[in-house]
This record gives C-alpha cells, structure tokens and sequence, in this order.
C-alpha cells in the first residue's frame, strides 16, 4: 500500500521538528541533553555531543522529549535524510530543530523497519529532489512529508529489518576492527616513546623544519582542461579521511604539475591539512603510499634521513591538541607556517622509528584487508536494502 511519509504516523505520534534552542538557552550543568546533527549516523547514533539545558529551561521553550525507540532523521549534512533509532541514555533529552522527530505510535509500522527504508537508496533519491539551499542545504519537514512510502504488511517490515539488522551488524563489527587498528598503533606509539608534546623519556628535540623538506601545494588552472583528468591524485582537505591515502576525488596530469603551483609529492610523505573549518576541531593527516599533487591547504612532510614517516605521522598526531590551541583565523581558520616550521618534535633512534614502522605496515596490511571486507559487507548491505525496498526480499 503506497503512502505519503506524514500518514504512517498516527495521530498519537510525533512528526516534528526538533526545537529552536538557541546557545543562551543551553548550560553545561542542566539536566537535559541536547542532540545535535553529530549525533545521528545512517542507521545509528553516534552518542558524540556533549551539550545541556535545564529542565525549566525546556519547560519554558515547551521542547519535545525524545522516546526510546524514535526516529531521529538529519535535514541537514552529511547525508541529508540520514536516520537513527534514539537509544536508552538515562537521562532526559530534546534534540536541534535541524532534526526531525518520528514517533509512529501505530501497529502498522516498525519502527526499524522505517529507520532502514529512510536510509535506503531509493528513499534518498527521493529526498534529494526536494533539498533545498546552496551552502546550507536542507530538507524542510514539510518536504519529507510528501514523500511515498511503499508499506507492507507488518509482518513482512519486520522480517525484512530483522534481515538487515543483521546485515548491518556484520558490517559494523567489521567496521570496528578497522577503528581498533588504529587505536592499537597510537597505544604501541605511546608505550615505544611517550608522549611527545611532554618527551617524558628525554629524547633529543629538533625543530620540524629541520628534520623534513616541506612542500605547499597549489591549483592549477580550472579553465585548462589539458591540466584535469589525469591519474595524478590531487588531495585536498575532503579527502583526509583516513591514516593513508592513495587517491582523491579530483586528479590531474603531468602537465598541471609542470605548468602550476602544485608539485608531486613522493611517496611516504606526512600530509597536513593547514587551512579549513575542520581545524576548529581536528587536524586532518595522513601518509601518502603513492605520489600525490596537493592543493594550497595543504602541506606535505618528507623525512629527511633521521626522521622516520611513520614515526612522524604519530607524531603529528599526538600534537593536535596543541595545533589546534593555534589556529587562527577570520574568514578561514589556519595553521601559522611558523609554529608548524618550528614544532619541537623528539627525535628517538632511527632504529626504533623503525621497528615502529614496521609494526604500523603490519597492521595497515591487516587493516587493508579488513577494509576489503567492509565494502564487500557494504555493498551487500545496500543490494539486501535495495532488493527489500523494490519488494524482492
């Protein structure tokens, strides 16, 4: 039976946005929590803010309570549409008004079910007719309303989320994996040297300049074609999403590396993202594992003989806090040239970099592998999806 999103809530239910509450409105030591758009990933919640009001407070802006069990949808970034069952925390919540509430109250719909359907490829395509805006783009919830729902019988919506609860379990787990690696690295990294912004062991410190050749990247001209295309990965900072990187969304020729302002970058260079509104919470890095060109918010680390890549890497990474404390900027946040030129980093025997490195290859293997079976995980998880929601499961 097709309906329209709005009819599979009842009139017992929640269909609503979530409220307007303003940074006046919050305090670090209230009794509510408040969920935000970092909250809720495709099909789970994230658990990731840490922002309060009071209880008189939200008496006062008559905010919505969330349930066990409701269905927290994303109208904004990244994706738009995203949904997430909201747990037990324990405590009394409300969520942003950018998230949209759905609580069916009806026992003609599973609520897992539902989740599943709004994250599948064909809801999504749905969803993204209706996205409005440029730089802030949104679904408005009058928009989601309108959209059709295909609904089986109930018995068959929980037959089929009971069949992808278990799909997505596999992926996950695998998904876990592939966290912990890198969690065991910085451990390993940890017991070899210590802590680098303290240097606990006492270990000789030189400044980075001194210790790498280091290369700003550029663009080359968008207006000449014979520059784009190419097979020559050129990274920016959307592309510093994991520890080692071999490709990026754009590429360009050996032509762009001769005619511009970008270089080629070797293999087994440290990449730091210097300038981006990521920096006013993390500081993106990642060692190259083939040659890349970079872009103008980027820099890139070659070790010279003492200094081991995989060593700097960790490194790096056990500054961010620090880095961070110095960004600065108006229009876009940046990291001073300066304070990275001149970072005092220890510098332990090249033996011990070494035996560091090798453990850290070890479990790039193992986690490539793992990786492999994740998007193998992924992809069959959005065949089942696809196939439930075109009614062949």
């Amino acid at each position: 039976m097709m309906k329209k999103f709005k009819d599979l809530v009842t009139a017992n239910g929640v269909f609503s946005d979530g409220d307007w509450v303003e940074s006046k409105d919050q305090n670090p030591n209230g009794d509510v929590r408040l969920i935000q758009l970092a909250d809720i990933g495709v099909g789970t919640f994230i658990d990731k803010s840490n922002r309060f009001m009071t209880s008189e407070k939200a008496e006062e802006l008559k905010c919505t309570y969330l349930e066990e069990g409701d269905i927290l949808i994303a109208r904004m970034p990244d994706p738009i549409g995203r949904a997430c069952i909201f747990p037990e925390l324990n405590t009394k919540c409300v969520t942003v008004v950018d998230i949209c509430i759905v609580r069916p109250a009806s026992d003609e719909i599973d609520s897992r079910w539902l989740m599943h359907l709004i994250n599948s490829e064909r809801f999504n395509n749905q969803i993204l007719k209706f996205v409005t805006g440029t730089t802030r783009q949104r679904i408005s919830r009058g928009n989601l309303a309108k959209l059709d729902v295909e609904v089986p019988p109930l018995e068959k919506q929980k037959r089929i989320a009971a069949i992808l609860d278990k799909a997505d379990n596999v992926r996950r787990k695998r998904q876990q994996a592939i966290d912990l690696a890198d969690d065991f690295l910085r451990s390993v990294f940890l017991d070899m040297f210590g802590d680098p912004v303290t240097n606990p062991m006492g270990w000789e410190v030189k400044p980075l300049k001194q210790l790498c050749n280091i290369k700003g990247g550029g663009t080359p001209s968008k207006s000449n074609d014979s520059f784009w295309g190419g097979d020559i990965p050129w990274v920016s900072p959307k592309d510093m999403k994991s520890l080692y990187i071999s490709s990026s969304k754009d590429k360009i020729t050996s032509e762009a590396i001769k005619g511009s302002s970008t270089k080629l970058i070797d293999t087994d260079s440290v990449l730091m993202v210097v300038r981006s509104g990521v920096l006013k919470h993390t500081v993106p890095l990642a060692l190259t594992t083939k040659p890349v060109s970079i872009n103008q918010d980027m820099k890139a680390f070659s070790c010279r003989a003492d200094l081991n890549s995989h060593y700097l890497l960790f490194c790096l990474k056990a500054f961010s806090q620090f880095l961070l404390g110095t960004v600065r900027g108006t229009t876009a946040d940046n990291l001073s040239s300066d304070v990275i030129n001149n970072l005092s980093v220890p510098v332990p025997p090249i033996e011990m970099q070494e035996k560091f490195a090798s453990i850290a290859l070890k479990q790039q293997s193992t986690k490539a592998k793992n990786k492999n079976s994740n998007d193998l995980s992924l992809l069959s998880f959005n065949s089942l999806s696809q196939k439930a929601f075109v009614g062949e499961l």
